[in-house]
Parts: C-alpha cells; sequence; structure tokens
C-alpha cells in the first residue's frame, strides 16, 4: 500500500484506524467495556497483525450508543442486544420502503 492509499482511507469509516486504548479513550470508557460488546458481538473488531484489536470509526459510533444506554443504567448485555434490534428494525424499514417505492413504480395509482 503506498501512502496515497493509506491517505483516501482517512475519510472510510470502515477502516480500522484506531487501537484499543484510543477508542477507549475517546468514547470515554474503558478497555473492558469494548471487550464487553465485543463478546456479546455488537461489534468485531479487525485484528492488526500483531493481533491487537483495531476499531472503525463506524464501529466508535456503535460502541458510543453502547455506552449511552450502558449510562442510562441498561446492562451491557441488553444494551447490545437493544442496538442489534434498532438496526435489523432499521434495515427491515429500509427494504420495505423499497419494496414500496418498486410497487408504486410498477402500479402507479391515478388521482381521481
Amino acid at each position: 500500500m503506498t501512502a496515497d492509499d493509506s491517505f483516501g482511507r482517512l475519510d472510510d469509516d470502515d477502516y480500522p484506524a484506531y487501537t484499543m486504548g484510543r477508542a477507549a479513550e475517546m468514547l470515554g470508557t474503558t478497555q473492558g467495556f469494548l471487550r464487553a460488546i465485543g463478546e456479546a458481538r455488537l461489534i468485531t473488531p479487525l485484528r492488526s497483525a500483531g493481533g491487537h484489536r483495531r476499531y472503525s470509526r463506524y464501529q466508535l459510533r456503535i460502541a458510543a450508543r453502547a455506552r449511552e444506554l450502558v449510562d442510562q443504567g441498561t446492562p451491557v448485555e441488553a444494551a447490545c442486544r437493544i442496538i442489534i434490534l434498532e438496526d435489523q428494525l432499521e434495515e427491515a424499514q429500509r427494504i420495505n420502503a423499497e419494496y414500496r417505492r418498486a410497487a408504486e413504480t410498477e402500479n402507479p395509482t391515478t388521482a381521481g
């Protein structure tokens, strides 16, 4: 990978740019919290060549949402499940909207 390739990834939300320590610092949480949400399968950090966890900006946003729920008193496992269900609901709503648009395109109704 060239330096130009690396600079291109700076805007990539999925690029695993942050170490566990830096991610925890940015979120104002502990590394243990990041491990816990990883064990709950909310996020799966990528691993560096040396085996260290690396997080993307997208994963940090998810972790921030989990921290928000935990700070409100929700247990970690429940917070992770809530976020997973929210994500599934959002995806289902997106798919339904696509189906509705496709159906409206195929069968436009006439205003009477």
